[in-house]
């Protein structure tokens, strides 16, 4: 099974793969922050999900910010479940589903140049390099596979190397924020405001998280 996730503006925020519906309200509570309306789309081929596991799944949605959710399977049963609890679901043939999979895929951007304020309730995500010219409110997370360049100040949460990648890094013209994650190493904030006037950035170093002066080489 996945399950596409996008805002109600059609913004493309994430595909989840998953095998259990059981394990997807603890993937589902990095979104809870996130104050924009979103929807939900499970895309299952072969699978046979019960009204029970749809019921439990659904009930879950509660505690997050999602306004729709749909299922596209070639499982009639599925369907069946589904509109048994008011889901929109549509059957479609196997091969339709894998060609709305690979369409999805296609949709997806690298590296993303954003412009402007990321303010608190606001999430944005890059399957590569994530630039953004403007500030970062506390409340706000920016997350990328790879490197995060904030030209601005960073106050809210980063994450940097999501698929494992310790050699990414997070800098900022002001580095502030609430909290660093960089692969599966976390850093707080500092609770003083930098003292400093030049861009740093976050690295780490022996699974430690070490800001240092960021220094462009010419």
């Amino acid at each position: 099974m996945k399950i596409f996730i996008t805002t109600t503006d059609n913004e493309y925020l994430e595909t989840i793969s998953f095998k259990n519906l059981d394990d997807i309200y603890e993937i589902f509570k990095q979104f809870s922050s996130m104050k924009v309306p979103l929807e939900a789309k499970i895309f299952s081929i072969n699978e046979s999900i019960s009204s029970h596991q749809l019921s439990k799944f659904k009930n879950n949605f509660d505690d997050l910010n999602i306004h729709s959710l749909s299922i596209c399977s070639n499982n009639r049963d599925t369907i069946l479940a589904g509109k048994s609890l008011k889901i929109d679901s549509t059957f479609f043939k196997e091969q339709a589903i894998k060609d709305e999979l690979l369409l999805i895929d296609s949709q997806k951007k690298d590296d993303i140049f954003h412009e402007g304020t990321v303010r608190s309730g606001e999430r944005i995500f890059s399957n590569g390099n994530l630039c953004i010219v403007g500030d970062v409110n506390p409340g706000a997370i920016v997350s990328a596979k790879n490197n995060i360049y904030v030209w601005g100040k960073l106050l809210g949460i980063a994450f940097a190397g999501k698929d494992g990648n310790k050699n990414a890094s997070i800098s900022s013209l002001y580095l502030n924020p609430l909290q660093l994650r960089i692969a599966d190493v976390i850093a707080i904030g500092p609770k003083d405001k930098p003292k400093n006037h030049y861009p740093e950035i976050a690295l780490v170093d022996k699974q430690t998280i070490n800001i240092k002066p960021y220094i462009i080489k010419t």
